[in-house]
């Protein structure tokens, strides 16, 4: 199995065009790190959905409420950032699923058998696919979780992963030690998110 692909660079959504209550003021901080916390949001939200529109939306509302719980989020805006987003978008994921499964004609399905067994290329098995890793990632336990995202889907470091969670870089080694050992059971695929990413 190999990593969903990502998109690093959202296509444009400026802080002015965030949708935002009206009597919601923008702590200067928040302003300061929109950018970057907007790159994390989008980009956790692609691996998972695979759609650029979808990915935005998501990143869209997860800034939203980060804005209106800043006092609580913006001592650790990144892993908060990452872990809502994420969580949107396998909420997301999960509706389109269900659509795109019932959307396929049953009549094709029953004269051709089921085309996603034999074409990986195919919308059911793709779908098929994303499903299996939107289970596998929320059977994990948060941290676990967390740390998978940051360090194989985001592509931060394990320094940089340690000073989002707030936590040792060997705890995230751990983490992210127990995590992908847990995914590759859940996955029956013992190379998934064999990546080697940046250890510094």
């Amino acid at each position: 199995m190999t990593r969903p692909i990502e998109e690093s660079r959202p296509y444009g959504q400026p802080f002015e065009h965030l949708v935002r209550p009206p009597s919601v003021q923008a702590p200067e901080d928040y302003v300061a790190r929109f950018d970057e916390m907007f790159g994390v949001a989008y980009r956790a939200a692609y691996a998972v959905l695979g759609e650029r529109g979808d990915a935005e939306d998501c990143a869209q509302d997860t800034l939203a409420k980060a804005l209106v719980r800043w006092h609580r989020v913006g001592h650790h805006p990144i892993p908060w950032t990452a872990r809502v987003a994420t969580n949107a978008a396998i909420d997301r994921w999960r509706r389109r699923s269900r659509t795109l499964r019932g959307s396929w004609p049953d009549d094709e399905i029953i004269r051709f058998g089921d085309p996603s067994l034999t074409d990986p290329t195919h919308p059911l098995a793709i779908v098929r696919q994303r499903n299996d890793l939107v289970r596998a990632l929320r059977a994990l336990p948060r941290r676990q979780r967390e740390a998978v995202v940051l360090r194989h889907l985001l592509d931060l470091s394990e320094a940089d992963t340690a000073t989002a969670l707030k936590c040792s870089p060997g705890t995230v080694k751990s983490a992210t030690s127990r995590g992908l050992a847990k995914l590759r059971e859940l996955l029956d695929d013992p190379t998934a998110f064999d990546l080697n990413p940046t250890t510094s």
